[in-house]
């Protein structure tokens, strides 16, 4: 299924700088170097190209720019670390005053992101939080919290019994770990009579495909599916409907299946009972906050904690690491509140996925 010259200002800001706004823009600019013709040059990597989530990002990127006047320089790193890094070069020899990037692997990149400190080029996570070192700003959702709606869901449709299986993305990347360890804690509190099995995929579909088929070879009365990126899904209908499971929620023979992306397949599967729920990550809002928050940085804005304007939330991870947590609602077939938890319908005109 998101550094440098403003990461010093963040810091300072986070001691006690210069007022901000409410939800965290401070009103004073620096010199704010940017491209011939005025705009902020940004270098944006975009981490893959090869899942619908990604893919929309990429397409919203260009639409943002140009919405708030910057100029961008774009690679793609192809979910490999190595070109990332060369990629960064890349932007260094470019000349970009700001870079936003989704690392993959959240401990590699950290070397990088101290060479782009060096140089002053403020950096922008958007998605992932890099596991160490320091960028101006995160722009990603509550990962563990996409963990915890999903094993709410499924806790709840399965009665708390029977047995699970969740489709990990990679667990070297801070979103595949947040949201193993929040659904496993959510179970092991909530629903102990519900088994997990725990299959690592590295976010490659052809793994979870088979993963998933052997599981179910060993243990065919799996009722619960919980895939961690809609990068499972193709997959995962075929063998559900190999194994002639694709079945009404009313069945008995039912397998129960929750994702984590919001894309418009998805969407429309749950309206066709092929899925039950996802949890809409905002690929509209990450290209758009991602470049907002380079753009800030370029001309010397601060931010600290606190709720936004744009109704999220500023929290500080770490000493001197802030991250925008933007909304991400569980989407179910009829918008009705789960484990006490609000839920939208799969067809709310609000959600991305609707107008992608």
């Amino acid at each position: 299924m998101n550094r440098r010259n403003l990461l010093g200002t963040g810091l300072t800001l986070l001691l006690g700088a210069t007022a901000a706004l409410t939800a965290g823009c401070g009103d004073q600019a620096g010199d704010g170097a940017a491209s011939g013709g005025g705009k902020p040059l940004v270098g944006v990597d975009y981490p893959r190209s090869d899942t619908d989530f990604w893919n929309s990002y990429i397409k919203y990127v260009p639409k943002s720019a140009e919405e708030l006047g910057v100029e961008v320089k774009t690679t793609n790193s192809q979910n490999d670390v190595a070109n990332l890094i060369s990629n960064a070069q890349t932007f260094m020899s470019q000349g970009v005053k700001g870079v936003v990037m989704a690392p993959q692997d959240t401990a590699a990149i950290a070397p990088t992101l101290a060479q782009l400190e060096n140089r002053k080029i403020p950096v922008v996570t958007i998605d992932t939080r890099p596991d160490t070192g320091k960028v101006f700003m995160v722009v990603r959702a509550d990962n563990r919290a996409y963990g915890t709606k999903a094993c709410q869901f499924l806790g709840t449709k399965l009665g708390g019994k029977g047995k699970v299986v969740m489709l990990q993305g990679g667990l070297d990347s801070i979103n595949g770990r947040d949201r193993t360890e929040a659904f496993n804690e959510c179970m092991g509190k909530e629903f102990p009579g519900i088994k997990v099995f725990g299959e690592a995929t590295d976010w490659k579909a052809d793994v979870a495909a088979s993963k998933l088929q052997t599981r179910f070879a060993s243990d065919p009365d799996i009722k619960g599916i919980y895939m961690q990126s809609s990068f499972a899904l193709s997959g995962t209908l075929q063998i559900l409907k190999q194994r002639g499971l694709q079945v009404p929620p009313t069945d008995p023979k039912h397998v129960f299946v929750v994702s984590n992306d919001g894309i418009p397949e998805e969407l429309k599967n749950i309206g066709d009972g092929l899925i039950d729920a996802t949890v809409s990550q905002p690929a509209d809002l990450y290209a758009r906050y991602g470049l907002e928050y380079a753009k800030a940085a370029i001309e010397g804005k601060t931010f600290q904690p606190g709720p936004t304007e744009h109704g999220s939330t500023i929290i500080q991870v770490r000493d001197g690491l802030l991250e925008d947590q933007l909304p991400a609602p569980l989407v179910t077939l009829d918008g009705a509140p789960v484990a006490g938890q609000p839920t939208l319908k799969f067809d709310d005109a609000s959600l991305w996925g609707r107008k992608a």
